[in-house]
């Protein structure tokens, strides 16, 4: 599992996006470095499988999800990724205490 320490976000204009997405998320690790991309797809778009590339993984989620990822990104800590059975996995990194008033 990785870190998530920040994240940058792209939104692609026209009716196909660009490189069959709509919009990214790039997250990056401790040493500042790029260790995924979330990639966001509108209905009809290609959806193309999740990826481990070269240390980098390539995730790709619906359009819908997008709001809720970057919620998750502006409102919790520690963020995890990793990359198993062909899918990469988003999320917090520990158990939290259920209302803690974030």
């Amino acid at each position: 599992m990785a870190e998530v320490t920040k994240y940058h976000v792209l939104v692609y204009g026209g009716p196909e996006g660009y490189q069959t997405n709509r919009s990214q998320i790039a997250l990056y690790g401790t040493a500042g470095n790029a260790i995924a991309y979330v990639r966001f797809n509108d209905p009809g778009m290609v959806f193309e499988n999740d990826a481990y590339n070269n240390g980098v993984i390539t995730m790709h989620l619906p359009s819908t999800m997008f709001q809720s990822v970057l919620d998750i990104l502006r409102n919790e800590k520690p963020i995890q990724i990793y990359f198993a059975q062909g899918r990469g996995f988003f999320g917090t990194g520990a158990t939290e205490p259920v209302g803690e008033n974030e």
